[in-house]
């Protein structure tokens, strides 16, 4: 029987794709917490940080990057900001950049092994190297989709 217009062959790979995702998320967030301290969303917002030119962007890039919403990286920079990971300076007249501290480059530094660990023994030690890839171009084909879709805007937040 099909639910709300899927089949259940499509049904059953969007089940199994949100499950492992969700679960994955879960796992990793609780090795973080524990290992660091560091949410998940600390750890991207860092690392993103950590690659960029003298470890700085704009928050509209941050927000490309990351894919998120700009008032969830509003909160996200806010309780960074107050636990001394990051920084806010200006640029030119109006701009702002969210900038790593080094404190944030220290939390950081302290947290790659536990979570790439983390990563290999949950997900890349899990697949063979022909599934990694196989992996990657079918999560990249779905990234894709979503990034060029219509009904999106520049924030990722679904038009109205």
């Amino acid at each position: 029987m099909a639910l709300q217009g899927l089949t259940n062959r499509e049904l059953a790979a969007w089940r199994v794709s949100f499950q492992m995702l969700e679960m994955l998320r879960n796992r990793i967030e609780q090795q973080l917490q524990a290992d660091s301290g560091l949410s998940n969303a600390d750890y991207t917002v860092l690392a993103l940080l950590s690659e960029a030119p003298g470890g700085r962007m704009r928050p509209y890039e941050l927000c490309r990057v990351a894919g998120w919403e700009k008032s969830r990286l509003h909160h996200q920079l806010t309780r960074m900001n107050s636990r001394g990971l990051v920084t806010r300076e200006r640029c030119g007249s109006r701009g702002m950049e969210a900038v790593i501290t080094d404190r944030g480059r220290s939390a950081l530094k302290q947290a790659i092994p536990g979570h790439a660990e983390q990563v290999r023994r949950l997900f890349v030690d899990r697949l063979t190297a022909e599934e990694l890839d196989q992996f990657a171009a079918i999560a990249t084909t779905v990234l894709d989709g979503l990034l060029t879709d219509p009904m999106l805007t520049e924030t990722g937040q679904t038009s109205t």
